[in-house]
């Protein structure tokens, strides 16, 4: 299992689970990133923070931290 840091730009992936625990979890969740949703990595910034992604037909840029929780297939 790769993480959605690892994903490079142009692919879209599927959200395996979410790891983390408390206000951060329930932060990535609110942003409408749960699992079995479709993520496409958009762009990552040249030193990997931010990462783009369009998720629910939105884009969203996540924290590199953030995207290390993001369990992805």
């Amino acid at each position: 299992m790769k993480t959605l840091k690892e994903i490079p730009c142009g692919n879209t992936v599927k959200v395996a689970r979410l790891d983390g625990n408390g206000p951060v979890k329930r932060r990535i969740m609110d942003m409408g990133i749960t699992k079995g949703v479709e993520v496409f990595v958009r762009k990552v910034a040249p030193l990997g923070d931010p990462v783009e992604v369009m998720v629910r037909g939105y884009e969203l840029s996540l924290r590199k931290a953030d995207a290390e929780m993001i369990i992805v297939e």
